[in-house]
């Protein structure tokens, strides 16, 4: 029988204030390095889309995430030839909720203009600036795309 092939599926949010984008810094655990991203995440067993965006946000930044569109959906093969299928969302973020626990990956948050962020050599991949020039660029698509049905 031939090897199941399957992707991990992942949520990313794109949180914009005044030209900035919230970015997390964070200890990539696959290579230990220290990287910036998208407060992003993988998708739970039994968890809908929108939910592990709003909970990964809250997690990586301790900041309330509320989604107002999809971005993209974005697929990348590592050169180890692991795929990952990553949900982006755009969305606001409220102020810091000191009641809840921050993952222990991550350093800390940062805001950062599209041109700091560029200049950055430690990206996560090559995602992190592909979602946020779609952003830029006014790509969006309404929540509601999102069909999630169990049987």
């Amino acid at each position: 029988m031939a090897n199941l092939w399957q992707p991990d599926v992942t949520v990313a949010s794109i949180c914009e204030r005044d030209g900035r984008f919230l970015m997390v810094e964070e200890r990539a655990k696959s290579s230990q390095k220290v990287v910036l991203n998208q407060p992003a995440g993988h998708l739970e067993d039994g968890e809908s889309i929108i939910d592990a965006v709003i909970r990964e946000t809250l997690e990586e930044t301790q900041c309330h995430f509320t989604p107002d569109a999809l971005v993209g959906l974005y697929r990348l093969r590592t050169a180890e030839g692991k795929t990952y299928i990553r949900y982006t969302f755009c969305g606001n973020v409220g102020e810091v909720d000191t009641s809840s626990v921050l993952d222990p990956d991550i350093i800390r948050t940062h805001w950062l203009s599209f041109e700091e962020l560029s200049a950055k050599e430690n990206l996560r991949s090559n995602l992190v600036l592909a979602c946020v020039q779609d952003y830029l660029s006014g790509k969006r698509y309404p929540l509601d795309i999102l069909c999630e049905e169990s049987l």
